[in-house]
């Protein structure tokens, strides 16, 4: 009876151990397992996850709205009574936006956060959801970083399209390092960035966040953002996790609607479009956003075969996916699920770990219910959210030091780095006569034009409410850069788009005054707030107001022409006529046309939108003080009947009966205030048992009389094929520096999988032939073949 009464007291001993072993109301002295930093982050997940209910794992796989989350009371802030109730009630384990500030948004200069409250904000935030929730699980805080954090008070860098214009992917890379390190002062842990979208179609309102039509150099921008946004270590208290954008084809829809159906061959996806974003997990992105659109009947947020089988399970891929926001319940909007559950479960059984929004995954346990996903398939999502919490040290520090975010946010190397972008981003299309550099007989100068004197006009879209002192305009730089020597008459002539206000003979009156007409146009993607915005942050397209903002581009506004709008083909038409020399500076988020007009312009500039430095930029090289030498990333097209335009078309396109079928400007166009020599082609092919490889070599000489830089690129053409390929693809570039008079010996290396292409049977391969090796100044000019 003893021996019974032992064993039964022995098994009740164990059965309470397993039981407790799961409470988290241990005594004060006990460290949980996944509270104990010394553990493997796989162990510390494991037992987390052990602990957790049904509801808390579902909760760690919503991302809700962060600035919601905040109260502001003059100078305090606090997290609000709906982050409270999301913790409590939804177990949150994610924020996206917290700190952004924008029309959409509703935050302002006055209802937004400075550096400091922003800390003291996400502190705030965090704390709550640490000491009020039952296992104490930290929050991921995801913000906007394509161009600079979308935060009030941090630096506004040039938006993507300027920045692989430098064609300098150590510069973007510092710029990323800048970025992550003011994201990250702020409490925030990931970086929306970079956008490995390829844009093939201008009319497109997106345009501005990609960096432009050709996979090889969108790869190497998107490795430079990873490596700048996550650095050598997550857990450095400086770098912050990147999402790559949008997977995948979201920069081809159908005439050009925001997240239309891509029509594109399976081959040519794997060709073109899935390359950055495999070469950017190679390099370790640890977080992939999928796109609003759908691929041959499947949307991406839903898409199998894409998410699992080839990102997972073929590139290795260990981070996780989040949707865009919407995206989940947009499964059924797409038609494809007749409910949010099963939106839900299609989403989550396709890959995707977390629901930017959450109205889907909010769901998922009636999806639980009604059989259509289950609890193991859950727990393999959280694993994957939780491991970056444990990665970044969250469990251990997860707040941050607001005077430190105050100190170091928008410093004065963060403005320099924003202004030699700028300097490198900007790109030459024409310069008849040499007007530019502008001479220094010239006293009288005419400054014109809508995007003269408008910061926001400069600034792209993704950008926060701005301090006036922060942004230098064109036409500050340019009287900052004029001196008191040279007169500056300003006229802005008319606006983006509205007609009902105009100057334009004040400014023609300007012009015959002047030795030289500085005219600046353009686009704009700049918010306001009598703007109507969509549930998903898009600009709603409406002609209600009164007064039409300058808005034409950005996320929302598509365009089905790409004339500039308004009344500035009246405005350029009229300065022309008065014979003074004219310089026309391009200030847009797309490739615009000017009506054939620029055949009668001198000089031309194109600065995309080139952040708060970019008035300084311009005026760098208005003046001579900055020798230019961006290169375009993107064709620009004679007409949008064209469409689509883009050098690395299959095959050489006929030109029409009315016209040419070529852009405007071409790939890789630039010009510079020196000229260039290129000579003594050598080319070595290295071949071993390993490995294979090219070597090409070439002599780059500065034949002019001032520094530069120039930017040779590398072309390959597979002269036959099993499949039909690119007349001609990029295959390697560099930004080089040369003196006057300096010659540099420059090498490009081209590997194996470089040459490769996806056969009809679907295999990548390195066909045996003949390649054509070109090295020019542009996809057309080519100065050496081989």
């Amino acid at each position: 009876m003893k021996n019974i009464f032992v064993l039964l007291f022995t098994l009740f001993l164990l059965c309470s151990l397993e039981v407790f072993a799961h409470i988290p109301e241990v005594g004060e002295n006990v460290i949980l397992p996944y509270k104990n930093a010394s553990l493997s982050v796989d162990a510390r997940v494991q037992d987390l996850i052990s602990r957790m209910t049904i509801e808390e794992k579902i909760g760690q796989l919503l991302c809700l709205q962060g600035w919601k989350m905040y109260s502001k009371t003059g100078e305090e802030v606090s997290q609000s009574k709906l982050l409270e109730e999301a913790v409590d009630t939804q177990y949150v384990g994610m924020l996206w936006a917290t700190l952004r500030a924008d029309p959409w948004t509703r935050k302002t200069l006055r209802t937004g956060l400075n550096p400091r409250m922003s800390a003291e904000a996400t502190n705030a935030i965090q704390r709550y959801a640490v000491e009020h929730s039952r296992l104490g699980i930290p929050l991921l805080f995801a913000e906007e970083c394509p161009h600079g954090h979308m935060a009030i008070g941090t630096t506004v860098f040039p938006t993507s399209l300027g920045q692989s214009s430098t064609w300098n992917t150590s510069l973007i890379q510092k710029m990323a390092t800048a970025i992550a390190a003011e994201t990250r002062l702020q409490g925030a842990h990931i970086g929306y960035g970079p956008i490995l979208d390829v844009a093939r179609e201008p009319r497109w309102s997106r345009v501005e966040e990609t960096y432009g039509e050709d996979p090889f150099l969108i790869t190497g921008m998107g490795r430079a953002i990873v490596k700048g946004f996550q650095g050598e270590n997550i857990n450095s208290g400086v770098n912050i996790v990147s999402t790559l954008k949008h997977f995948v084809a979201y920069g081809i829809p159908e005439g050009g609607h925001n997240s239309a159906n891509a029509t594109i061959g399976e081959r040519e996806l794997f060709q073109h479009f899935l390359s950055p974003f495999q070469v950017a997990v190679e390099t370790g992105a640890l977080s992939i956003m999928t796109s609003y659109n759908s691929i041959d009947g499947i949307p991406c947020t839903s898409n199998h075969y894409l998410l699992t089988d080839i990102v997972r399970n073929t590139w290795g891929f260990d981070g996780f996916f989040v949707s865009d926001l919407g995206a989940v319940s947009g499964i059924a909007s797409h038609r494809q699920a007749g409910s949010l559950p099963e939106a839900a479960s299609l989403a989550l059984n396709a890959g995707v770990d977390v629901d930017l929004g959450g109205a889907g995954y909010a769901r998922l346990f009636d999806a639980i219910k009604q059989g259509l996903t289950d609890v193991a398939t859950i727990d393999q999502a959280v694993k994957r959210v939780l491991r970056i919490k444990f990665e970044m040290g969250l469990f251990e520090n997860p707040y941050v030091d607001p005077v430190k975010a105050s100190e170091q946010i928008r410093s004065s190397e963060h403005k320099e780095l924003a202004r030699q972008v700028a300097r490198e981003s900007i790109v030459l299309l024409k310069n008849e006569d040499n007007i530019l550099p502008l001479k220094n007989t010239w006293k009288n100068m005419a400054v014109i034009g809508p995007n003269a004197d408008n910061m926001y006009n400069q600034l792209g879209d993704y950008t926060a409410p701005q301090e006036t002192d922060n942004i230098i305009t064109v036409l500050e730089g340019i009287k900052k850069a004029a001196g008191a020597d040279i007169k500056i008459t300003y006229v802005k002539g008319c606006s983006i788009r509205d007609t009902t206000d105009t100057t334009i003979n004040e400014a023609i009156e300007a012009s015959k005054n002047a030795d030289v007409s500085i005219l600046v146009l353009g686009g704009s993607s700049a918010r306001d707030f009598e703007t109507a915005y969509e549930d998903t942050g898009a600009a709603s397209v409406s002609e209600k107001k009164n007064t039409l903002s300058d808005m034409e581009s950005g996320e929302g506004y598509d365009r089905s022409s790409l004339d500039v709008m308004g009344k500035q083909l009246e405005l350029l038409q009229g300065v022309i006529n008065t014979g003074t020399p004219v310089v026309v500076v391009l200030i847009e988020g797309r490739p615009l046309n000017l009506a054939g007009l620029e055949k009668k312009v001198g000089s031309i500039l194109t600065a995309w939108y080139p952040g708060q430095e970019g008035g300084n930029a311009i005026a760098d090289i208005l003046f001579g003080k900055y020798n230019p030498a961006g290169r375009l990333s993107v064709s620009i097209p004679e007409s949008v009947g064209q469409l689509p335009v883009y050098y690395n078309a299959p095959r050489k396109r006929r030109n029409y009966i009315d016209g040419s079928s070529g852009p405007l400007y071409c790939f890789g166009h630039g010009l510079s205030y020196t000229t260039f020599d290129y000579s003594n082609t050598k080319i070595v092919i290295h071949d071993n048992e390993s490995t294979s490889s090219v070597e090409i070599t070439f002599d780059l000489k500065n034949t002019g009389n001032i520094d530069g830089d120039e930017v040779p690129q590398l072309y390959v053409q597979d002269l036959v094929a099993s499949v039909i390929m690119p007349e001609k693809q990029l295959k390697g570039f560099q930004r080089v520096h040369l003196k006057a008079g300096e010659t540099k010996k420059i090498t490009f290396k081209l590997e194996m999988k470089e040459l490769s292409l996806w056969n009809q049977q679907m295999k990548r391969v390195v066909e045996a032939g003949d390649f054509l090796i070109s090295i020019g100044s542009s996809s057309e000019d080519i100065k050496l073949k081989e």
